[in-house]
């Protein structure tokens, strides 16, 4: 979407707006006229009615102008702020219904700068475009107009500097337009680096990369620094520039004025009126300046939040929005488990050259416990993100609970699934906020009983504040296990028919592990487990063993010990390694 179809809910304030600015410089620019009326008439004419009579006009256009003025800044400021809170949503929306693939296309620190400075300098670009923007340069031309009927030969120097401080600043805008656009991708790649160190405090230290990484914050802040400074400079002598040549100007015009007073040519309150006008265009001109500067940082930031815009939303979220929350034709026990059956499914993600996997078919029961084995990129993550259709397949077909995947309303195909991917992610918030984040109406008797089955009960009541906690942002104030069995609580708490754990007992001892799948096994749903544990696999009903994203063996752990050579030589692995750290 453009950024004028974006401003379009705001046209009628935008209109009046402009309005109330055009009627504001259509009561300013007869200031000099009323002025040189007074001087002439009044002062030297000596006629104390006609200083009353345009002194008062003149006090009753400025308060007209004012008034004209706080009601345009009101006006303005809602169009601009309107606008930029729906931006914000919008760009919002993109991180929530886009795919994954594309949205992690750009980093973190890329979306956080977009919806944040970016659209700042945006939102204060149009506020300026309604406040001064048409206000500054129809000062100017209206000034040219009423100065060429005061004086016609001292406009000529009026005329002639105009077009060339226009030029002047048509090509600062063109340059500040790259300059900025270079600034704002340093700025982007700084707030990437501080984020990383602040993410990876602990490993940083742990390493001694203290040094490294304050070497490489210094070359990006620099590099941040010479791209800022240039772009800042340009506009820093934009203004004096505009400036000097305007000066130039008034200063011509009083020196040809000068000898035609004293020739009785021309009278002072002209000439008076003159200077007024060479100074009114001077201030517009130096407000274009500081505009041209503002523009220059808002065209950088709306290309690059075209970018975000331009993201499309997957097909399963575009057909969820679709349908909205329209009821399950079926069964509402959102915990009854489901069947699952793969019929030579494949899957590719976009730019990709080789599937990441290809051709699955294979069947589970409601109710059975899997694990899914397999080497690092073997298609793990991308098997399990296919059920909630985080990814939609390339090709081949999938039913779930006895309906094709997508004949599923996707609110309701989510609500019978419950994830817990890789990376353990917790709120900033207590506890208890983080294990209703499952389920919002979930009483406190089914909060300890996630948190009893997920081995986390116990831990958490000898905290001070047990269920109270407040826990910091990522849970950091927990350890690794107890981020994993919090977050599988949390998934439990919605009593879904289908749980997909996403190698998320990875952190935990034999023991804690062996009581949370018996645990999960006696809830009845069906449960995926990726896992790369023998100890784990083999307390599962089946194991699907991938390899290259593709299946390469499927069984209990003792059929596939006896038949698959791959499952052996991952068994022989764990077994030397348990062999190395007993001895």
């Amino acid at each position: 979407m453009s950024l004028f179809g974006m401003l379009r809910p705001y046209r009628l304030a935008m209109i009046i707006a402009v309005a109330l600015m055009l009627f504001e410089v259509l009561v300013e620019v007869w200031h000099p006229i009323l002025l040189g009326r007074i001087i002439d008439d009044g002062v030297i004419g000596g006629d104390r009615a006609a200083i009353a009579k345009w002194g008062g006009a003149m006090i009753g256009v400025s308060l007209l102008g004012f008034v004209c003025g706080i009601a345009n800044t009101f006006f303005a400021a809602y169009a601009s702020h309107g606008f930029s809170a729906d931006l914000r949503e919008r760009l919002f929306h993109k991180t929530q219904f886009a795919s994954l693939f594309h949205v992690r296309r750009f980093s973190n620190s890329a979306w956080s700068t977009r919806l944040s400075n970016d659209v700042n300098q945006v939102q204060t670009s149009v506020f300026f475009g309604l406040r001064m923007f048409l206000r500054a340069p129809l000062v100017v031309a209206i000034s040219l107009a009423l100065a060429f009927t005061v004086d016609a030969k001292l406009s000529v120097w009026m005329m002639g500097a105009t077009p060339l401080v226009l030029l002047g600043l048509y090509v600062s805008i063109r340059r500040g337009f790259v300059l900025f656009g270079s600034a704002q991708r340093e700025l982007e790649r700084t707030n990437g680096v501080v984020r990383d160190n602040l993410i990876g405090m602990p490993l940083i230290r742990a390493f001694a990369r203290d040094d490294s990484e304050t070497e490489r914050f210094a070359q990006v802040n620099e590099s941040l620094r010479k791209r800022m400074g240039s772009a800042l400079r340009l506009s820093e002598m934009t203004i004096p520039s505009a400036l000097l040549f305007m000066n130039l100007m008034i200063v011509a015009i009083v020196a040809s004025a000068g000898g035609r007073i004293q020739s009785g040519d021309l009278g002072i309150g002209a000439a008076l009126a003159m200077v007024q006008y060479g100074v009114r265009i001077s201030g517009s001109f130096t407000y274009i300046s500081l505009i041209i500067t503002n523009v220059s940082r808002a065209r950088a930031s709306w290309s690059r939040i075209r970018a975000l815009l331009a993201v499309e939303p997957s097909e399963a979220e575009s057909l969820g929005k679709a349908e909205g929350r329209r009821p399950f034709e079926g069964p509402e026990d959102s915990g009854r488990p489901l069947d699952i059956f793969f019929d030579k499914v494949s899957f590719r993600y976009p730019d990709a050259e080789e599937p990441a996997l290809a051709e699955l078919s294979f069947r589970i029961e409601a109710g059975q416990t899997v694990a899914i084995m397999g080497a690092t990129g073997a298609g793990k993550t991308a098997f399990m993100q296919l059920l909630p259709r985080v990814h939609e397949p390339s090709a081949g077909t999938i039913v779930v609970g006895g309906r094709p995947l997508g004949a599923w309303p996707l609110a309701q195909l989510r609500a019978r699934i419950a994830y817990v991917p890789q990376q353990s992610v917790l709120f900033s918030g207590t506890i208890r906020d983080n294990l209703q984040w499952g389920k919002a109406d979930a009483t406190t008797d089914e909060l300890v009983a996630a948190a009893a089955a997920a081995q986390i009960h116990q831990p958490i009541m000898r905290m001070p504040q047990q269920y109270e906690t407040m826990l910091e942002a990522g849970g950091r104030n927990l350890s690794g296990g107890q981020r994993q069995r919090l977050a599988i609580a949390r998934a439990l708490v919605r009593n879904s028919g289908l749980l997909l754990l996403d190698d998320s007992t990875s952190a935990l001892d034999a023991e804690t592990e062996r009581e949370l799948l018996r645990e999960l096994r006696a809830r009845k749903a069906t449960t995926l487990l990726i896992t790369q544990k023998v100890s784990a696999a083999r307390a599962t009903d089946r194991i699907l063993l991938l390899e290259g994203g593709r299946l390469a063996a499927q069984g209990t752990h003792e059929e596939l010990y006896r038949t698959s050579e791959l499952y052996r030589r991952i068994v022989a692995s764990q077994n030397r390694e348990e062999a190395t750290l007993n001895a």
